[in-house]
């Protein structure tokens, strides 16, 4: 597919913003709900934290099938089928109980998963000239997605009367996306299909840069969805963390607007990527062990340190590719292999917790998954790019 027309640029752009809105609402919106689901479902602490880390496991699987959609149906038309398959599955949370929960939300991860494959290569391919401004735009629209889906879940459950119509209407932003990006659903480029069987597997700075992505996306999954239990068993109500968490999301929404562009610049990203990995373990030590009177700064600098390193992350995965194919191939293996990892952080934070009855092994684990993701860090953020064979 040709780049855009001047003219059609601009809403290509403004359809890109809404199917990244649509990213993150179906993963935060359970979180602040997850006690009265427990409540209500008898769901225990172990199938709670199999419910918070299942979807995470669907959108690595779903990062696999990138290149085979590109392929098949084409980046745009992809990009159609992914925000399609977001809203039926936010829609299934709606009918109530426990198995169109798990249901919903998975099928929902998997369209997720399978949108971020595709909008990295789609930016590179059509905005050329404004990698940075672009991803920084899509990942900030993409946090505040997040904070929507964070604080305004409860208020909708108390409105409803129930938890699962709450869920369900997600489903419509999602449903508005799709509608909206059916003008961009052409077909694929045969040339696309053809360099992306070139395998990245063998290449050492793709495995860092997948590192990279997997680990940070592990900090990040962990919060959605564990952070509002932290704050409640901490003595706020289910409104109160809810509220908490939203402002983490929209805390998120300035750094990820800033350091994608601010990485685009450098040559080298790693000194961003260890500031923001110190300012992401500290600020999380500071919630739980800290005064509450201080939980909302707190939470704004934890939710800009997480919203920085998901758009580093993104970012590296273009900047280290050296071109619109490197970026489909690098983005579907940091993605596939990155988020089946990341999918183990909120499972061993629920577990840790469970197993020791308070919150000082998970906040141990979730500084262990920071210094392993600053590792990575070292030769993802180097001056480089994957090899084109």
């Amino acid at each position: 597919m040709t780049q855009p027309s001047g003219a059609l640029r601009p809403l290509l752009g403004v359809g890109i913003m809404l199917v990244a809105f649509n990213m993150r609402p179906a993963l935060t919106s359970v979180g602040p709900l997850l006690e009265t689901i427990r409540t209500t479902t008898g769901l225990g602490t172990v199938g709670a934290a199999y419910l918070t880390t299942l979807p995470v496991l669907c959108i690595g699987l779903a990062c696999i099938l990138g290149p085979v959609v590109i392929r098949r149906l084409g980046a745009d038309r992809g990009i159609l089928l992914a925000v399609a398959v977001v809203a039926l599955g936010s829609g299934l949370r709606g009918l109530g109980g426990s198995g169109p929960l798990f249901v919903g939300a998975c099928l929902a991860a998997l369209g997720i998963g399978l949108s971020g494959v595709l909008l990295p290569g789609l930016v590179k391919r059509d905005f050329p000239a404004k990698v940075g401004v672009m991803t920084g735009l899509y990942t900030m629209v993409l946090c505040l997605g997040a904070a929507a889906g964070a604080g305004f879940s409860v208020p909708l459950a108390q409105a409803t009367g129930d938890w699962s119509t709450a869920l369900g209407l997600w489903g419509l932003p999602a449903l508005v996306a799709t509608l909206a990006w059916i003008p961009f659903a052409r077909g694929p480029d045969p040339a696309e299909g053809a360099l992306r069987r070139r395998s990245l597997w063998r290449d050492r700075l793709a495995w860092q840069v997948t590192g990279f992505m997997g680990l940070q996306s592990s900090l990040a999954y962990i919060l959605f969805g564990w952070l509002p239990v932290v704050l409640q068993s901490r003595g706020l109500d289910a409104s109160e963390a809810g509220y908490v968490t939203s402002l983490l999301s929209i805390g998120q929404a300035p750094f990820a607007l800033f350091v994608p562009s601010l990485a685009a610049r450098v040559k080298d990203q790693r000194l961003l990527a260890a500031g923001l990995l110190g300012l992401a373990a500290s600020t999380l030590c500071g919630l739980v062990f800290g005064p509450l009177s201080l939980v909302l700064p707190i939470g704004m600098l934890l939710g800009a340190s997480v919203g920085g390193l998901f758009g580093l992350g993104l970012t590296l995965i273009v900047l280290r590719a050296g071109d619109t194919a490197r970026a489909g191939d690098l983005a579907a293996m940091s993605q596939s292999v990155g988020y089946t990892l990341a999918s183990l952080g909120p499972l061993g934070f629920g577990l840790a917790h469970d197993l020791t009855g308070g919150w000082s092994a998970s906040v141990a684990l979730f500084c262990g998954i920071a210094a392993a993701a600053g590792l990575c860090s070292l030769g993802a953020g180097r001056n480089r790019t994957v090899s084109r064979r």
